[in-house]
């Protein structure tokens, strides 16, 4: 049962890139252009601007910058924020932005390249270092404005940009704090299938499958995209495990639907996976110590063996703060169930 558990979901989130689809009929190449909208409502206590910078490739990163109202003459504290993985800013990752700064932080959420309206071609692609990248461009920028200190700078990672994060943290030291919440390591999940469940044989034939695709990649002129990985909210039958239904709930309904996000309505590449791999992201977490590591994860998440793990991995100072009865989309935007409260602190204690 376990095996077959761990096989329907790397069947939707990862093996869904292998089914390609022409880019006529997908329109993946192109920005979808769409009118403003945000799955959350701003406070007043806060103002947001749309914002551009570039990371270390040229890639130009498109975010929104989020700003107290009130906030003084004294530089802030400020935090850089993505995820979830093949989301937008103005989903999970805004909700997250509007909370920090609420509590007196600067932050800017980010969409990562070659989605949302960063740049970067082709579309819909990922990539452990260029992702890992996106963060610390996050960082130059919130470090040479006016109103930052930047010996005060954080990372907070939803997802699949927490696995980024704390790569991120790992390599850049001017990363004070790091918090991730639901998180998933996707260069794990992607070689080694849910729970570690991939065999040998089923990578090679993974490899195999994705090497094909290249040949048709490269005689088409253009990438494929693959498969759409979630069915749409009324072709639920209520028989889907629980993340199905979780991830469906959020993306595909009015609750967290964006149109540019891939999870909403798009998918990736069809070779995306190549990305993953061969590229461990966690493999040098220890080395964010000495500087604090916060991992929140649901009791009842899918994805909860990677926040364990990722703590067992990373030296002191750190935490592992389970949520009684959540699940993973619940820390994408249930703000009565994200521990805000903790987060505050977390960071003003540790961005000092």
């Amino acid at each position: 049962m376990k095996k077959l558990f761990a096989m329907a979901l790397l069947s939707v989130v990862v093996l869904s890139q292998a089914y390609s689809k022409n880019k006529e009929t997908n329109n993946k190449t192109e920005m979808k252009q769409t009118e403003e909208h945000y799955t959350f409502e701003l406070s007043d206590k806060v103002t947001r601007e749309k914002v551009t910078f570039k990371n270390r490739y040229g890639i130009t990163l498109a975010g929104d910058l989020y700003l107290p109202k009130d906030r003084g003459t004294e530089r802030l504290p400020a935090l850089a924020i993505s995820g979830p993985y093949g989301a937008v800013k103005e989903q999970s990752s805004g909700v997250y932005a509007n909370q920090f700064t609420q509590r007196g932080f600067a932050v800017v959420a980010f969409d990562p390249s070659y989605t949302g309206e960063s740049g970067g071609e082709p579309r819909n692609v990922a990539s452990p270092d260029i992702n890992t990248e996106d963060f610390s461009a996050a960082i130059d920028f919130l470090g040479i404005q006016p109103f930052v200190d930047r010996e005060k700078v954080g990372i907070m990672g939803i997802c699949g940009f927490g696995g980024m994060g704390l790569n991120a943290a790992a390599v850049d030291k001017r990363v004070k704090a790091i918090a991730v919440a639901s998180m998933y390591d996707m260069s794990r999940v992607t070689a080694r299938g849910y729970f570690d469940s991939m065999t040998p044989e089923q990578r090679s034939q993974m490899l195999e499958q994705l090497g094909e695709q290249r040949w048709k990649d490269v005689e088409n002129g253009e990438p494929a995209y693959g498969a759409a990985g979630l069915p749409e909210a009324d072709q639920l039958t209520g028989e889907e495990p629980e993340f199905v239904q979780g991830y469906v709930n959020y993306y595909k309904t009015e609750r967290g639907f964006h149109p540019r996000s891939i999870n909403s309505n798009d998918s990736w590449t069809a070779t995306n996976s190549l990305s993953f791999m061969n590229m461990p992201l966690l493999t040098y977490i220890n080395e964010i110590s000495p500087r604090p590591v916060l991992i929140i994860a649901g009791e009842n998440a899918h994805s909860r063996y990677f926040s364990e793990d990722a703590y067992k991995a990373a030296n002191e100072p750190k935490e592992l703060m389970i949520i009684p009865g959540a699940v993973h989309t619940d820390l994408y935007d249930k703000v009565d169930v994200i521990p805000f409260e903790k987060l505050e602190l977390f960071f003003k204690e540790n961005l000092k």
